[in-house]
């Protein structure tokens, strides 16, 4: 059987957070449906953070209403804290992110507190997931963010990302994401990171958010996939970024990083052609904003099928 890689879609938040232009709640519905239909099977949806400080994530109940009504959709939000958890779990959302930066100096720009703070709120996030009945449980991704560097204190010490990874996994998350959240990381880094932590992990799965800030985004994804993750963040035209990282081209291009697992023979579950329909109605939505990716410019070759059937 064709091996299968999951791709999770994080451009209606990660790539919504740093824009201007605010989408309609029917132009995010009709994304997250498309995209759904396209074969993208996880969607990180929105961020439970108060309106105030994102306006644009101010209809997030109303969309998550929406993406559970799509079945078979594993419906994903980010919190920041317990009472975004809590939010989560009064809609019914099947899955949290909660992340916080190895980086003290990132994780008190991005969230006002310390790492190891950040880290005690996972703990009662978790504790959360553990007291709800089976029927309402959560599943917690515990992210790491600026895992390979920082635009604030530069390198990241490798020793101190391990460590704050085992004090993360000892608390049994139900998934451990690691993040290149501003682009610092190189092929050689990931696949030292990643070997250590897969080997600390046992059985909770890692993943990777990549950026491709320095265009180094899906070399990154390749290092991470040679030494065994399976699971892996894109952006719909490469939206979003670090707004910590000035000139960042955000993340990793989910229709790039789809066509190039697929012709490698992977099984993503995408429809190459229907989420290249997809970004075109989501750019429609958006004038002025650049989309980045090269599939959508050059087009799927026309002996695409016949490699994957050789």
């Amino acid at each position: 059987m064709t091996e299968k890689v999951a791709l999770r879609e994080v451009g209606m938040r990660d790539g919504l957070q740093s824009l201007a232009p605010i989408i309609t709640t029917e132009q995010k519905n009709a994304w997250c449906a498309a995209e759904f239909a396209a074969g993208v099977r996880e969607i990180e949806v929105t961020s439970f953070v108060p309106a105030k400080l994102l306006p644009m994530f101010a209809d997030a109940e109303d969309v998550v209403r929406h993406a559970l009504s799509l079945p078979g959709l594993k419906v994903s939000a980010l919190i920041p804290n317990l009472r975004g958890a809590e939010r989560g779990v009064a809609l019914g959302v099947k899955e949290v992110a909660h992340v916080l930066s190895v980086s003290e100096g990132h994780n008190q720009n991005n969230v006002r507190r310390s790492t190891q703070d950040s880290i005690d709120d996972l703990k009662r996030v978790i504790e959360l997931r553990d007291s709800l009945e089976p029927g309402r449980r959560i599943n917690v991704i515990a992210g790491l963010a600026t895992v390979f560097g920082c635009t604030i204190e530069g390198d990241v010490d490798e020793k101190r990302v391990l460590k704050i990874a085992g004090k993360v996994l000892a608390l049994k998350p139900d998934a451990l994401m690691l993040a290149d959240t501003v682009g610092y990381g190189n092929p050689a880094a990931i696949r030292r990171v990643f070997r250590e932590v897969l080997d600390m992990a046992g059985s909770i799965p890692v993943a990777a958010h990549f950026h491709n800030t320095r265009g180094l985004g899906l070399a990154n994804l390749l290092a991470a996939l040679e030494v065994g993750v399976r699971g892996f963040d894109a952006s719909l035209g490469g939206l979003g970024g670090c707004p910590w990282a000035p000139g960042a081209t955000g993340n990793i291009v989910m229709e790039d990083t789809a066509f190039m697992l697929e012709a490698m023979g992977f099984d993503t579950g995408i429809d190459l052609d229907r989420l290249i329909e997809v970004r075109r109605m989501v750019e429609g939505f958006m004038p002025g904003i650049t989309f980045h990716g090269d599939l959508p410019k050059a087009g799927i070759p026309k002996n695409y099928a016949r490699r994957l059937a050789a």
